[in-house]
């Protein structure tokens, strides 16, 4: 190749759909609510060049972004990645995300190898995966403690998913009797984790939970602060009194704020995510920080850039599959054809475990016809 081919265009395709019998809070916690119907927006982003070779990613590169990107050396993500993070200081601490999965796919494409390869190898193609669930509501199969004790053993026994995570309603008292009925209800062979959301108002309920995450042999208590568990001396403080290791991070974001995070001890297993932390490029960066202190780094939320992460880094546990609901079974926008990559409840196999795609970057070509069938608009940059 005599030069790195040149961005030309991109081209970012906006679509929606509708999930039924869905509603979402002002938290942006979406519940199960019979009759209703929560309309999605979503995009597809990609980035042309000059040598025909082109980079999908799921989610809308933004126009600011965008503009920057036409004219670039397509392969130099780490100067793409850090002029973006300059500019956007102060907004979420991190470029944005669909950019950055797309160079890495483009790149795929180009050396005709997966995005893992390029990271580095393959540390493992089955990755562990835990049942990530819906916020609770007020009616159908996650309305009581009982719900979620019998939805744990149905994903435990139906899907083989060695692992799962509660997102429940906020209410501390309620939550306590619900890590200890899943607990009683899976046995001692499942990796337990809770998730309030920052839901608890005051340090008394964070530790009351805590506490029954402790008696209960919880994997992991996770973001339990409202606000965003920004307070590094909260995390501390409760670490004096709950043994259940602490998963902090997911607002917390920018390598330099993981760096305070870890330092200080406030931390036991480290957030990040592709979404949140700059894409790929982010998250490679962050998971080596984490790995330099001993720790494990956890990825929030799913999608085949977080499966080409976790095959190739050795100090993550799980991907997140989710959001489930026994009420709700498919939310995913159909972006993909095969059904392993749209992260509902059975794109697991016998052991719970989600694929690695092995296909030139991202692995798995865009269903154009679904994007192009439920699209709303297209914005061209060039």
């Amino acid at each position: 190749m005599a030069r790195s081919p040149r961005i030309t265009r991109v081209r970012v395709t906006h679509f929606a759909y509708e999930i039924p019998d869905v509603e979402e809070e002002l938290a942006a916690y979406w519940t199960y609510t019979p009759g209703s119907r929560l309309r999605v927006e979503d995009a597809v982003s990609v980035v042309e060049t000059d040598a025909g070779v082109t980079g999908e990613a799921p989610g809308a590169i933004d126009p600011r972004s965008a503009r920057y990107l036409v004219g670039r050396d397509a392969l130099g993500r780490e100067r793409i990645w850090q002029d973006l993070k300059a500019a956007y200081r102060g907004a979420g601490n991190a470029p944005p995300e669909a950019a950055d999965v797309a160079l890495w796919d483009l790149a795929g494409k180009l050396f005709d190898a997966p995005i893992y390869e390029l990271i580095g190898g393959g540390w493992r193609m089955r990755i562990p995966a835990y049942a990530s669930t819906y916020h609770g509501g007020a009616s159908g199969g996650l309305a009581t403690p009982q719900g979620y004790a019998d939805y744990a053993r149905f994903c435990k026994e139906e899907h083989g998913y060695p692992a799962f995570k509660i997102h429940a309603w906020g209410r501390p008292r309620d939550e306590v009797t619900t890590v200890l009925a899943v607990r009683e209800a899976v046995g001692d062979g499942v990796d337990l984790m809770l998730d309030p959301g920052g839901a608890y108002g005051t340090f008394a309920d964070v530790l009351r939970v805590g506490r029954a995450c402790d008696e209960a042999g919880y994997f992991w208590y996770e973001d339990p602060f409202r606000g965003g568990g920004f307070s590094i001396f909260a995390h501390v403080k409760l670490k004096e009194f709950v043994k259940t290791p602490l998963l902090a991070g997911e607002h917390i974001r920018g390598l330099e704020a993981k760096g305070d995070l870890i330092h200080a001890g406030a931390a036991d297993y480290v957030r990040s995510s592709t979404y949140e932390e700059g894409g790929i490029t982010g998250v490679l960066k962050t998971a080596a920080l984490v790995e330099a202190f001993g720790l494990d780094v956890e990825l929030h939320g799913g999608g085949l850039a977080h499966r080409h992460v976790l095959a190739a880094i050795p100090n993550s546990n799980y991907y997140e599959l989710g959001l489930l609901h026994p009420d709700i079974p498919d939310d995913k926008p159909r972006i993909y054809e095969d059904p392993r990559w749209l992260d509902l409840i059975d794109s697991v196999d016998e052991n719970g475990c989600v694929e690695v795609p092995t296909g030139p970057g991202l692995g798995a070509p865009i269903d154009w016809s679904w994007v192009e069938a439920h699209a709303t608009g297209v914005s061209v940059y060039d």
